[in-house]
């Protein structure tokens, strides 16, 4: 099993079940030196000891307590158009995770095209440059200097951050956080005896809170006081060969047999997205998060599906970025590609936004 499968298997228990697991207890003790060091530098944020940088513009924080995913590129992308939308000319800036570039600013686009690929810049960053190609898309490691870059080359009125919540040197006027609507905070411990980056205080900070889930969860769950009612789900918007080839309604998949993989944060999440649209899922394959793949890993998937008597191999958008290099077998893989709904709707995220980001 994956290191990673192990950690969640503890991780996303109740706490009195993960207590129970024999790895528990060692990982809690490695927590409590983390927890230290994040209060420590909380408090130096908190109390001017640690310097912060604001730029001259709006800036939107989009980020989670938890490691994995909640939706955050989603959402963030609902920004971007959104904020487009209100008349505001919005930059996206990425830390870049999972690229090879840890150096400096990368454009990943300029607005107008593409200029980055996934290996240096990292899937997500290129994830949405090609889905918004009329926003800038800047990644790097200090996001004080990339917002600088956005301003000066890009005319850039807003900049709208993705998983930025613990990067606090650059001050923000507006954060959104997102929680997952079954276990928000999993079993309620710091890292690596938990999924929590910070203390669950820490949320405090945060002016908008989205809980995400499925559909059917986030139309039934109850309206949280603390998320101000705002709930969030992936929406299936299309079925794409990975190629471009072929494009098809999500509802094709109901009734066909699959083998499906995904390298996400919470990667059994798409195959619950894929079981709600009616497909047997006869093989899924989990891998880390920004996976990069290897001709290993495709021969398996491939003996793999014709074992199972898959009709189709599906993957997630992001998945097929990193599959770029190998356009061989994306010609054989189907793309779901979701978008982002909010409840009670989308307009009121955007009033809410531009209420908060008022001159």
């Amino acid at each position: 099993m994956h290191p990673q499968a192990v950690l969640e298997g503890i991780w996303y228990r109740p706490g009195a079940q993960a207590r129970r697991h024999p790895l528990f207890w060692p990982l809690y003790a490695l927590s409590l030196p983390y927890g230290a060091a994040i209060g420590l530098r909380n408090r130096l944020y908190n109390g001017g000891g640690l310097p912060r940088t604001k730029l001259p513009c709006p800036v939107i924080s989009v980020g989670n307590l938890t490691v994995g995913g909640t939706g955050k590129t989603p959402l963030v992308m609902l920004l971007a158009e959104l904020m487009q939308e209100a008349g505001r000319r919005p930059a996206i800036l990425s830390r870049g995770f999972g690229g090879r570039s840890s150096r400096g600013v990368q454009v990943v686009s300029d607005g107008r095209r593409l200029l980055a690929a996934p290996e240096t810049a990292g899937d997500e960053p290129v994830l949405m440059a090609r889905t918004l190609p009329s926003v800038p898309v800047l990644a790097g490691p200090d996001r004080v200097r990339t917002g600088r870059a956005a301003l000066d080359r890009f005319g850039a009125t807003l900049l709208i951050l993705d998983d930025a919540f613990q990067h606090r040197r650059l001050v923000r006027d507006l954060d959104i956080v997102l929680a997952d609507l079954a276990l928000p905070f999993g079993n309620g411990c710091l890292l690596p005896a938990g999924p929590l980056r910070e203390p669950v205080q820490a949320l405090r900070r945060a002016r908008i809170v989205i809980r995400t889930g499925s559909e059917a969860e986030a139309r039934t769950t109850p309206a949280s006081a603390d998320a101000g009612g705002l709930r969030g789900f992936h929406r299936p918007r299309e079925l794409v060969r990975g190629d471009g080839a072929e494009r098809h309604p999500p509802a094709m998949l109901a009734g066909k047999r699959l083998l499906a993989f995904a390298g996400l944060g919470r990667p059994d999440a798409f195959r619950k997205t894929l079981a709600a649209l009616g497909a047997e899922v006869a093989v899924f394959l989990p891998f880390p998060d920004h996976h990069d793949y290897r001709r290993t890993d495709i021969e398996d998937i491939r003996r793999r599906a014709a074992a199972a008597k898959a009709e189709l191999i599906v993957t997630t958008e992001k998945d097929a970025v990193r599959l770029a290099p190998c356009p061989d077998f994306l010609g054989e893989v189907f793309q779901l590609r979701v978008v982002m709904d909010i409840l009670p709707a989308r307009e009121t995220l955007a009033a809410r936004v531009l209420e908060r980001i008022a001159p």
